[in-house]
């Protein structure tokens, strides 16, 4: 993740889009969608993938947005649309080395629909981040969605960053 975010390497997407999309297959959301019987399928029907955006000048310094490429790899896994609905309204410190309260705090209305969020309307939407942490990101990005019609929002990521060990413990 490291490489993708920081170094550069933003052909290692499509990899890790794809095991995203092995793991999104399993979702109770994606199984009942791909099952049903609707000529073309349902999944392409019902479910949308959109990627947590990024503030303007994050995306400007790296060249790109590393939750968009990964959005992109698992809607190509998938066979579904990639649909930015959310746009970053405000630049805030990074979350890496905020604490969970300040986090939540943090990202506090830093989201606003985008011109896409029409098609969150009674849809599932499958909504990817590089990298949960805390889940304050997307409770915050998921709210906007809710607001604007979604029928279920669920995220997926391709790491899970664990808490640091509370050095005051023994």
């Amino acid at each position: 993740m490291h490489a993708l975010k920081y170094e550069g390497w933003h052909e290692l997407a499509g990899f890790m889009g794809d095991r995203i999309a092995d793991v999104a297959r399993r979702h109770p959301v994606v199984v009942h969608a791909s099952s049903c019987r609707e000529p073309g399928g349902c999944l392409t029907h019902s479910v949308r993938v959109t990627p947590v955006p990024t503030t303007p000048s994050r995306e400007r310094i790296r060249g790109y947005n590393q939750a968009a490429l990964l959005a992109q790899g698992v809607a190509t896994a998938l066979g579904v649309r990639l649909v930015p609905m959310l746009k970053r309204t405000a630049g805030r410190r990074s979350q890496i080395e905020l604490e969970p309260g300040l986090r939540r705090a943090n990202v506090r209305d830093v989201f606003a629909p985008s011109s896409g969020i029409s098609d969150a309307r009674r849809r599932d939407v499958l909504l990817v981040d590089d990298v949960l942490t805390t889940g304050a990101t997307a409770v915050e990005a998921a709210s906007v969605l809710s607001d604007h019609g979604a029928r279920s929002v669920h995220l997926v990521s391709f790491a899970r960053a664990l808490p640091k060990p509370d050095s005051t413990l023994p």
